[in-house]
């Protein structure tokens, strides 16, 4: 079971290989590997799968990063939580059930062209307003997701 907040229901959309360290980049390859092989996903509330390996590791409690790629944790932050909110909201109109903590959704390959269509069309963006990444998931977006890892082996 892969754990993730709302929010990153979208970022895997445009996962493309870029991240904030090699490391992030590393944990994000496996993550959306499983992903794309069917793995469940249970939508949680504070740090995630992606969340949590960087903040440990931001913690120095695996191998210390550099000082260079210490980010403070934010998962708390009413603009990540505002984020989730919103993120919550969209895909969960688009899929027709509510998405909260607990809910689960396993990913196949309709399910990811339905949400990467929704994303074209800015149906389930409202969360990205104030992403640092929205440009570069812009431009992904805009390009049919070329590059982009996630996809179902199913």
């Amino acid at each position: 079971m892969i754990r993730l907040r709302p929010h990153h229901l979208l970022c895997i959309l445009t996962y493309a290989g870029r991240g904030y360290t090699p490391r992030f980049t590393s944990g994000m390859d496996d993550l959306i590997a499983r992903l794309g092989a069917g793995e469940e996903i249970t939508i949680v509330t504070g740090p995630d799968d992606i969340c949590a390996p960087w903040l440990d590791e931001a913690a120095g409690n695996a191998i210390p990063p550099s000082k260079t790629e210490i980010r403070a944790p934010h998962c708390h932050e009413p603009r990540i939580t505002g984020r989730d909110q919103k993120a919550a909201g969209d895909v969960g109109r688009l899929l027709e059930q509510e998405i909260t903590a607990g809910s689960s959704l396993r990913l196949d390959a309709t399910l990811i062209a339905r949400l990467r269509q929704a994303f074209q069309d800015n149906v389930i963006r409202s969360g990205c307003a104030a992403c640092e990444w929205k440009d570069f998931c812009d431009s992904l977006s805009a390009g049919d997701f070329a590059g982009c890892r996630l996809t179902a082996e199913r």
